[in-house]
């Protein structure tokens, strides 16, 4: 129906289009603490989340290269074009629907289901990197969030012992100015591991198309993709904001500080180490961890359970979506 040029350059935009949704889909991550404390309001946080997510996604390469070529085998599903248009359809329709009802879900996990679904369809299990899968995908998917919430429980509890002396206005007076330093490191280190993702499934794209011969991001790629990312920032996700910074735990800048250094923590570790990890699991779990230093009934749990839901369901939908997608397009395309 299109000739190959024009297919390629159609994942690409869908692959931008992509990381607009996940943009958008995930600004929570990185401003709702400082949102929910009023440390600094929407519009300014929102800009400044948007500028640092750009910053973050040209830092580094590990995490495309995982998704280049450490989930699906590239030799297998050579000349297989409509695959990563697959993948990305299988993620972007997950990511409009949890998008839809303010489910703070995992952006990554649904673009791994995806293409994960869509390999399977186009050769079968074969085409799937097991090990890959197993060390940067599965592992991380619950090294990160167990991760996340005992770093900041133990963050906070620090804290706690650091300023149990201070009087709490001062200590809240304080944070509110560190508040700004953790959440722009929360930013870059949310550029870093998200933008990375779409970087690593344009460059497997590339390869299909022969147009490159190794898992070397292009600089245009790293320029498109954080680009993407940074507008959709710019837009947000402002019913995930809600979720994200009331409905969990009351914060204050205190806590606000607490769980975006710990996540910031973790996303950036991750992501030196090339895990695609989700920046949704981590904050979360940050959130709760410092939640339960003040009392455990003071989180609520019920959040946490529609969360999990939301997580578990990520990858085999997007990758039930994923597997149709293919087929579809492959009739479509043949």
């Amino acid at each position: 129906m299109f000739d190959i040029p024009v297919l390629l350059a159609l994942i690409v935009l869908v692959a931008l289009v992509f990381d607009f949704t996940n943009g958008a889909h995930d600004c929570a991550n990185a401003i709702a603490t400082v949102v929910s404390t009023k440390v600094v309001t929407p519009r300014f946080a929102v800009g400044a989340a948007a500028v640092l997510n750009l910053g973050g996604a040209l830092l580094g390469t590990e995490v495309a290269k995982t998704l280049g070529s450490g989930i699906v085998l590239p030799q297998v599903v050579d000349g297989s074009h409509v695959l990563v248009l697959a993948a990305l359809v299988g993620a972007i329709a997950w990511n409009c629907i949890t998008w839809y009802f303010g489910i703070p879900s995992s952006s990554s996990h649904a673009l791994i289901g995806g293409l994960i679904g869509a390999a399977v369809a186009d050769a079968g299990f074969g085409a799937l990197n097991g090990k890959g899968i197993w060390d940067k995908v599965l592992v991380p998917l619950v090294a990160s969030p167990l991760a996340g919430y005992m770093v900041g429980f133990c963050c906070m509890w620090s804290i706690y012992w650091i300023c149990g002396r201070i009087h709490r206005r001062k200590v809240n007076a304080s944070f509110r100015r560190l508040q700004l330093v953790s959440a722009a490191f929360m930013a870059i280190s949310h550029g870093l591991n998200d933008a990375q993702k779409t970087m690593g499934i344009v460059t497997l794209a590339l390869m299909i198309f022969g147009k490159i011969d190794t898992v070397e991001v292009p600089l245009w790629v790293k320029f498109s993709c954080a680009g993407a990312m940074a507008m959709g920032t710019a837009v947000g996700g402002w019913k995930i904001v809600k979720t994200m910074g009331h409905r969990i735990f009351k914060l204050e800048p205190v806590h606000g500080f607490a769980a975006e250094s710990s996540a910031a923590i973790v996303i950036t570790g991750a992501s030196l180490m090339g895990a695609p990890v989700s920046t949704t699991h981590t904050i979360s779990a940050c959130i709760f961890g410092v939640g339960s230093t003040k009392r455990l009934s003071a989180v609520r749990w019920s959040v946490a359970a529609n969360l999990v839901t939301a997580w578990v369901l990520t990858l085999p939908a997007a990758g039930v979506i994923g597997f149709i997608s293919y087929w579809l397009l492959h009739f479509i395309w043949n």
